[in-house]
């Protein structure tokens, strides 16, 4: 009978811990879905190019080295500001970055054609430096072959404590903790 009864309570622990730690694991699911915001799909676009397409030279140092027209959709809720790095990964010496622009307001949804190379915007963005060693867009440059350029935006909980010409590290640094979605859109471009 204390045989039966040991193992009944044996039993009993065993699937009483079990629960507790579906129920544990289950929770800690829903506090990150919670977190990341799930549902969320921002959407980044240009009318200068297509994903995946060729970027037109006028974007690029072979013409006016301006910056593309850019727009998005599909912000989650409880944004306050939006972040962009644009980059080229394939570059020979590492990727290489050629636009840092951050706590542009929740208000804005676009950013027109050929942003000025100022370290603040009327609108209260603020550029960072690229690896032209300077503020605001360096247009694709590649020394040979297709080469491809990743448009990347963030959407952030805060405004960020950063300076004019903070680099793509420290606004990545500062980013942490802070990103409810981002979107991607990529275009490529040769010099040959």
């Amino acid at each position: 009978m204390k045989t039966f009864i040991f193992t009944t309570f044996a039993v009993l622990a065993f699937l009483t811990l079990q629960c507790q730690s579906q129920a544990h694991s289950h929770s800690k699911q829903k506090k990150t879905l919670k977190k990341t915001g799930k549902a969320v799909t921002m959407v980044l676009t240009s009318s200068a190019f297509e994903e995946g397409a060729m970027i037109p030279s006028k974007y690029t140092c072979d013409g006016e080295n301006v910056s593309p027209a850019l727009s998005w959709s599909g912000a989650p809720a409880g944004v306050k500001t939006f972040a962009l790095i644009a980059d080229d990964p394939d570059a020979p010496m590492g990727t290489w970055v050629h636009w840092v622009i951050f706590n542009i307001p929740d208000s804005v949804n676009h950013l027109a054609e050929a942003v000025p190379a100022v370290p603040t915007l009327p609108n209260g963005a603020v550029q960072g430096k690229n690896d032209f060693r300077k503020i605001g867009y360096g247009g694709p440059c590649p020394p040979g072959g297709v080469h491809r350029y990743f448009f990347k935006l963030y959407a952030l909980d805060t405004r960020l404590a950063l300076q004019p010409g903070s680099t793509k590290a420290e606004l990545l640094k500062a980013m942490e903790g802070h990103i409810l979605a981002q979107a991607q859109l990529m275009g490529r471009y040769s010099r040959e």
